[in-house]
């Protein structure tokens, strides 16, 4: 058993690296686009905050995550639903960076697990309640980027509409490293919980740890979680994801430093308050619908429809067709154990 566990936590920093170079676009398009850093310098300011964020916010993002499916702590197959999961989620999430389609991370992990929890019993043991929660932000996290992101701007232009073009672009390029770290600091935040609550998921189903058992900083059962996960998420920023960059930053609407600035602001926001509220979602998605409110501002004609449906197709796919991968993988496992 504890080689399995540990192939699986494995499994599930591998997630939080893929996590990081496929989401590292969120932290990162605008920034570049707008030409305010270069790529290499932009990976490594995102990754120091994503990594940060570890400082800042409770776990409450990772409490969430570890009880979306009920797990008999007796019952040693719950190991093979998590790793089953973590691996849906992973192919789900490679196929859509070769293909430079921004899905959700997040969302690729629940699919996963819902998929590979179903796979062994059924919906009996899936808490619905909290896939329900992070289902219903699928809309809400995008609209509220929306708006946000669309208020900020009016509000940006109606501050600045005396000041010079050259003006405003030189105070927002130095803005956009204040917003960029920001934002980089809400994905982290929420994004590196989620390994984090597949880790204990994982614990509690091998009887390391108990269902009760609280992340902390301070607490030496906990704090090596936390750490890891922390660490992959910002080694996987690093790395960088530069085909979902293009298309957020340069296809998606033309974008200037004030854009910028104003699009990763209120995406942090968005962050913020899921977060601290223990909802994981899309950073994927908050991103998309600030670029998308700040753009309908200046030129609603200039963001470009097409891409962007492509993007709402991946968000709608990503759960079932995770959910599916994660079955299949469950299913492979229980041909080789045929005890469970």
């Amino acid at each position: 058993m504890l080689i399995i566990v540990i192939i699986t936590i494995i499994f599930a920093l591998i997630f939080d690296v893929i996590n990081g170079f496929h989401d590292a676009a969120n932290s990162i398009a605008t920034i570049v686009s707008t030409k305010v850093l270069s790529p290499k310098f932009a990976v490594f300011w995102a990754a120091f905050f994503n990594f940060a964020a570890m400082f800042i916010f409770a776990p409450k993002v990772a409490n969430t995550i570890a009880h979306i499916v009920i797990i008999n702590p007796s019952d040693p197959a719950f190991i093979y639903v998590i790793l089953s999961g973590l691996i849906g989620a992973i192919l789900w999430d490679l196929v859509t960076w070769w293909y430079g389609l921004p899905s959700s991370s997040s969302h690729a992990l629940i699919g996963g697990l819902v998929g590979a929890g179903m796979a062994y019993k059924g919906t009996s043991i899936i808490h619905w309640s909290k896939v329900i929660q992070t289902a219903t932000f699928i809309p809400i996290a995008p609209l509220i980027g929306v708006v946000l992101g669309f208020l900020m701007m009016l509000a940006v232009i109606w501050i600045f509409h005396k000041a010079t073009p050259h003006r405003v672009d030189s105070i927002f390029r130095k803005g956009q490293l204040f917003s960029a770290a920001l934002y980089s600091l809400g994905h982290g935040g929420n994004d590196a919980q989620k390994t984090m609550g597949v880790i204990v998921a994982l614990l509690i189903a091998a009887g390391m740890l108990s269902p009760d058992t609280q992340l902390s900083l301070m607490h030496p059962q906990t704090n090596w979680i936390i750490l890891a996960c922390f660490t992959a998420m910002a080694i996987g920023t690093g790395i960088g994801g530069w085909r979902i960059v293009k298309t957020m930053g340069m296809k998606l609407t033309k974008l200037k430093p004030v854009h910028g600035f104003a699009a990763e602001t209120s995406g942090a926001l968005t962050l913020f308050l899921a977060t601290s509220l223990g909802i994981p979602i899309s950073t994927t998605h908050t991103i998309a619908g600030s670029i998308i409110g700040v753009g309908a501002v200046t030129n609603l004609t200039g963001i470009n429809w097409k891409i962007a449906m492509n993007i709402v197709v991946a968000w709608v796919l990503t759960i079932p067709a995770a959910a599916i991968v994660a079955a299949l993988c469950f299913w492979v496992a229980q041909a080789f154990h045929p005890g469970f």
